[in-house]
């Protein structure tokens, strides 16, 4: 059993696919009134390191939903790293909350939780993946293609948490995951050689041809360009992306099935025009409202289930 949910390379294909089939059948449980409060009299610790929208509001409605408790912890209220240590975070936590999530900076303080705390701990975001987010994108294109065997995700933009964690989840489902970047912005030549062990060959391939790799497709998939923490790197980075985003041209390439998503928040008119984000924006609506739906499952799963078998 996994007792936490830091990465979604500890998890099997089957773990991931077994998880996707729940949250959407837990979701459709939820819509007709039939979810059960499994939560009761539960608390999730969540600590942000990094402000959010849809990490906060989702966790913590998921709480709610489950009849449970979420308690929202910024960085001025326990000076994580600085005033206490990670470990004593972690145990203190664990002795008095029946869960952890953390939004943070760097990875290891996720893994440091993870390692002290007797409760599980979900990485709700850290910059080195989004496993979260990841869960929900394949969730969605689940639930909009019914399968996704043989699916290929194209992702037009850097190679961060979000890229890697799509990479890991594609090859372990049996999807093909591409990256279309300009130089220097890729992913290591180590991580796509373990993420290539996990699934075919040609599971995670990069490229700096977009419009090719859009024509061979299902989803076209992008992020803003400069993530928290790179703010003083904006100007480059803009001028770098400029000839890799999802615009009309590029869905032009694409076949005519192809769905667009964004993980939000979206920066109109850089990684995605506005008309291309508004005539799409459905989809990328319901990969939102779905971080609810799989977290919601993810914690019923942890924190009543034991873990993720």
């Amino acid at each position: 059993m996994q007792k936490d949910f830091i990465s979604i390379a500890d998890l099997s294909g089957d773990q991931i696919r077994g998880l996707i089939d729940r949250a959407i059948a837990d979701k459709a449980r939820f819509r007709s009134g039939k979810l059960p409060a499994s939560l009761s009299g539960r608390t999730l610790a969540m600590i942000f390191e990094k402000p959010s929208l849809r990490t906060r509001v989702s966790f913590e409605v998921a709480m709610t939903h489950l009849g449970g408790h979420a308690i929202y912890l910024a960085p001025a209220d326990i000076g994580m790293g600085s005033r206490e240590p990670v470990i004593d975070v972690a145990r203190v936590l664990g002795r008095m909350c029946d869960g952890v999530m953390a939004r943070t900076f760097a990875h290891e303080t996720v893994r440091q939780l993870a390692l002290y705390s007797p409760v599980p701990v979900i990485n709700a975001l850290s910059d080195l993946l989004h496993p979260c987010q990841a869960m929900a994108d394949l969730m969605t294109a689940q639930e909009h293609f019914e399968t996704l065997d043989g699916k290929t995700l194209l992702f037009v933009g850097d190679g961060n948490n979000v890229a890697r964690s799509l990479a890991v989840a594609c090859a372990k489902v049996g999807m093909k995951f591409i990256l279309a970047c300009p130089d220097g912005y890729q992913l290591s030549e180590d991580f796509v050689a373990s993420v290539r062990n996990e699934g075919a060959p040609d599971c995670c391939t990069i490229t700096s041809d977009a419009k090719s790799a859009a024509a061979q497709s299902n989803i076209l998939y992008t992020d803003t360009w400069v993530s928290m923490g790179q703010e003083d790197e904006k100007q480059q980075r803009i001028r770098d992306f400029e000839n890799f985003k999802i615009d009309s041209e590029l869905l032009a390439a694409a076949p005519d099935d192809a769905i667009v998503m964004h993980c939000l928040p979206a920066y109109r008119d850089l990684e995605i025009t506005d008309d291309i984000f508004e005539a799409h924006a459905e989809t990328i609506m319901n990969e939102a409202e779905n971080r609810l739906h799989f977290q919601r499952t993810l914690l019923h799963t942890l924190i009543a289930g034991g873990g993720i078998g």
